[in-house]
């Protein structure tokens, strides 16, 4: 495979402190993500949380790499027990009272070759992730819910 980053920008109708708080609060992540047991917006914390098909789940290993509040995040991303690590980095831009998320995925060529690991998978679940679940999380959840 290429080695070519999966990029995906989408513009949501809230400030910058809104989508950075779905980003890096875990309580608020299990309602548009995953479910992460412990996470800390710290460089060199490690976290995990499963995820995949419904046929096979894979134990995500992660490390964040950066963190820039309110502006980036970005972590390490691997599978146990497969070759392959990659990186996933969210920016956060303010646009007035808009917020320009863009998310980047590199490093997609380093997994196995399997059909769970192809770039389309990435391509489709990032997608819905970024221009579905974080926005209607943002956008339709009552700040006192959250």
């Amino acid at each position: 495979m290429e080695a070519v980053p999966f990029v995906i920008e989408r513009l949501v109708n809230v400030p910058v402190g809104r989508v950075w708080q779905a980003i890096i609060n875990r309580e608020q992540m299990k309602q548009w993500y995953f479910n992460i047991a412990e996470f800390e917006p710290k460089v060199g914390f490690e976290f995990e949380f499963e995820g995949g098909t419904e046929e096979c789940t894979y134990l995500h290993k992660c490390v964040i790499t950066a963190v820039e509040p309110n502006r980036k995040l970005s972590h390490t991303w691997r599978y146990e027990g497969y070759d392959g690590e990659s990186e996933v980095t969210w920016e956060l831009f303010a646009e007035g009272d808009q917020t320009r998320v863009k998310l980047t995925h590199t490093g997609l060529e380093t997994f196995p070759p399997l059909k769970d690991f192809a770039k389309s998978n990435f391509e489709a679940g990032w997608t819905y992730l970024v221009g579905t679940a974080i926005k209607n999380f943002v956008e339709n959840t009552p700040e006192q819910a959250k």
